[in-house]
């Protein structure tokens, strides 16, 4: 006791971060970096334990590239997916089909209306036209082809729900749900309610004995990485029979194996009378682990694509064309989607960011078929709770007891006894439960006690010369020497401008060095972009991993400092071309950066906590530059800007890239990127000259684009494309304008694109 009594303070600050860890376990005080951290072991564990081999059950016929060329651009008439669908069903003798396609809008490729309103109009008195065009309907009706192919074949369609204020139904759903609501307990939401539809045609919906929803759910606090799927969901509209509807994995799998029936299994009571939550469901004698949001965990097999090696992938294009031999698909199951870049159905899953979205169904569909299930128990949060109070005991006693060479075999022993149980639980088990938290509290619980006086003396040390000397350029620091009374550390509001400059391609080029290589590296690359901050004047606020964050404005007044600044990342991108040049020459990979400009109003001086200060910048105008670095990648330039800095930088020549609406914020920013300096000697040059009429085209585009004229937009769009193929920001409009032109014109639509993360 009495060595407790004098070590009292330490086992109190040790406590802390375990206070912190059971907030965030309990609910009470949710941290997303916490949750970040979470997926981030989730993402890595699972990829560490993913089989890497083929499925030979389950083949996915690809809309790919080459069958966009050979075939014609998408969407394909209904009448060449019937001979798809006969090929596969027929001549393949596929097991079950499966598309990850929608079908919501009739086909006119045929052109039988155009045929029947000119019957009724200009030739309405030619003789025995009409009963003509009437004979030919059958063979001319995609639609009634399509669904002729599918009559009578295990054949399942895909739809989406919406939820909207006035909701909206677009085609048939199945005539009755995989499970009516009087399946489960009231008082509970059991999956996540929609209340409109879009799905398939009547006409397809009556030939298809089977449908499944399309719809993924990502977390709106996650990081848009999709963990786990929905395998039914609830439509309360009145459109169609109220119930929970099947997904088309789920789907695709009661096809494959003689549609058995699905039924709902409880967790053991309800605390206070309350309805049991739903632990997992039941199809035949398979049962599937749950959600709460009734998702199933997606045990992915590898990577994803026709290379990944989980899936054998077959060219749409071939099977049309009748290139693979009778038979070569019988008894498998088949899913039909699209990896073709331009018709986006790619997704952020933990083994790719581009993964496609029919393999997403097909690792479901190969997890049932394996009995390989992913767990999420319901008493996963009473796990979290217990690990975190159990490590944070031994950890606040044992640390504040023991001497430091003890203290630090203990915190390891701690943290592998963590690790290891998480693990193993994980890997015998099939058991996804949370080990974020109880890690980051060990972490700070061991820092906490062993340094917390150290790290707080020495930044109460650091003194307003030093902090000038650390962060401002040498020649700035001159000039505050000659007045130094008017400078100081005190926080106050300031037109400035601050950029973010973020290293491309760096973890790739990390991963092929040794450590101190990547040390000498990464110093010359941030004494060179040091280097030209300075030049222009420009004062470094901090180095973030492979990112510098600098500003222009402060502590001096610079009345240019946009231009300033603009100018600095026009000779930051030219210092990392330098770079790579050199790294052509010695076989290294190159390197990019992405950088964020942004002027406005922020509050610089010295901030931070007791712990930790600095000379810094803060405010909604430094989060905008911060959003607008990540955002260079999306358009493929190398420095994206807002129309704040370009109003005060007019000596360059600008493009501009879109209207954003970044996260935090809740009015769109127009985002330019500069080509370079204006120089009047250079004004009526051919190449200004090219330049200017390319850049006059490029605002007709976006005029075009942002009245939802999506054709006179393509139209315009096509000479710069021709001009510039490989340019992103055009490839990105383009692929946008063939969106945009299959979807109704949206009168709410405000031209902008919104960013949910950065």
């Amino acid at each position: 006791m009495t060595a407790l009594r004098r070590h009292w303070p330490r086992i109190a600050i040790t406590l802390l971060p375990v206070l912190l860890a059971l907030a965030h376990a309990t609910g009470l005080w949710r941290l997303d970096a916490i949750d970040r951290l979470d997926h981030l072991i989730y993402d890595t564990r699972l990829r560490a334990t993913m089989p890497g081999t083929l499925d030979p059950r389950i083949v996915i016929v690809d809309v790919d590239d080459a069958s966009l060329t050979r075939q014609g651009q998408w969407p394909w008439s209904r009448d060449k997916l019937a001979r798809l669908t006969r090929e596969l069903t027929g001549r393949q003798q596929a097991a079950a089909l499966g598309f990850d396609v929608m079908f919501v809008e009739p086909d006119r490729s045929s052109g039988l209306d155009k045929l029947r309103q000119i019957a009724r109009g200009p030739l309405r008195e030619m003789p025995g036209l009409a009963s003509e065009i009437d004979r030919l309907a059958p063979t001319l009706d995609n639609d009634a082809i399509f669904a002729a192919a599918m009559q009578g074949q295990r054949v399942a369609l895909g739809y989406y729900f919406t939820r909207t204020e006035k909701p909206g139904a677009k085609g048939q759903l199945p005539p009755a749900p995989v499970l009516q609501a009087e399946a489960f307990p009231p008082g509970r939401g059991y999956a996540t309610a929609w209340n409109g539809f879009g799905a398939s045609l009547p006409v397809l919906a009556d030939a298809a004995p089977a449908a499944g929803f399309l719809n993924t759910l990502v977390m709106s606090n996650g990081d848009g990485v999709i963990r786990a799927v929905p395998l039914i969901a609830r439509y309360e509209g009145d459109r169609a029979r109220p119930g929970y509807y099947e997904s088309l994995g789920l789907a695709v799998y009661r096809l494959a194996s003689g549609s058995p029936p699905v039924r709902p299994a409880f967790a053991p009571g309800g605390s206070g009378g309350a309805a049991p939550p739903l632990q997992s469901l039941l199809v035949g004698g398979l049962r599937i682990p749950v959600n709460e949001a009734a998702s199933m965990q997606v045990p992915f097999r590898g990577p994803g694509g026709a290379h990944g090696g989980s899936f054998r992938y077959v060219s749409a294009g071939d099977v049309l064309e009748g290139r693979l031999a009778p038979g070569e698909l019988k008894d498998r199951i088949v899913l039909v989607g699209a990896t073709a870049p331009g018709l986006q159905d790619l997704r952020a899953t933990p083994v790719g960011a581009a993964f496609p979205g029919v393999e997403v169904h097909a690792n479901i569909v190969s997890a049932m078929l394996d009995h390989r299930l992913l767990a999420v128990p319901d008493y996963a949060p009473g796990y979290e709770v217990l690990s975190v109070l159990a490590a944070g005991l031994v950890l606040a006693l044992g640390l504040s007891l023991l001497p430091a060479p003890r203290a630090v075999v203990l915190a390891i022993a701690t943290l592998a006894a963590l690790v290891g149980v998480n693990a193993w639980l994980y890997q015998r088990h099939s058991l996804v439960l949370p080990l974020a938290s109880a890690l980051t509290m060990a972490v700070l619980a061991f820092a906490f006690n062993m340094g917390w006086g150290y790290f707080i003396e020495s930044r109460a040390r650091r003194g307003l010369v030093r902090l000038f000397g650390t962060y401002v350029p040498p020649q700035l620091v001159k000039e505050m020497l000659v007045t130094p009374g008017r400078y100081s550390m005190r926080a106050e509001s300031k037109h400035m401008t601050v950029m973010f400059c973020d290293m491309r391609n760096f973890t790739r080029l990390s991963e092929q060095m040794a450590p101190a290589e990547l040390q000498a590296f990464l110093n010359n690359v941030f004494n060179r972009l040091t280097s030209v901050i300075s030049t222009h004047r420009g004062t470094v606020d901090k180095y973030m991993g492979d990112c510098v964050m600098a500003f222009w404005g402060a502590p001096i007044d610079t009345p240019e400092h946009a231009t300033l600044a603009v100018r600095a990342a026009l000779d930051m991108a030219e210092a990392v071309r330098d770079i790579n040049n050199i790294h052509r020459t010695t076989g290294r990979p190159e390197i990019s950066v992405g950088i964020g400009i942004n002027s406005g109003v922020m509050s610089v001086g010295d901030m931070g906590s007791a712990a930790r200060r600095s000379y810094t910048v803060v405010g909604d105008a430094v989060n905008l530059a911060s959003r607008l670095e990540g955002l260079s990648v999306h358009y493929g330039v190398e420095i994206v800007a807002s129309g704040a800095t370009r109003e005060l930088a007019p000596g360059f020549v600008w493009q501009e890239l879109d209207s954003v609406l970044v996260k935090g914020r809740a009015q769109a920013v127009a985002v330019f990127t500069p080509l370079g300096a204006t120089a009047q000697a250079e004004a009526q040059s051919p190449a200004a000259l090219q330049q200017s009429a390319q850049l006059q085209r490029w605002a007709e585009v976006l005029a075009a684009y942002r009245r939802q004229d999506w054709a006179m937009g393509r139209n315009l769009l096509d000479p710069l494309l021709t001009a510039d193929a490989k340019k992103v920001l055009y490839q990105l409009y383009a692929q946008r304008l063939a969106s945009m032109a299959l979807r109704p014109q949206d009168p709410e639509w405000d031209g902008a694109t919104r960013f949910e993360t950065k």
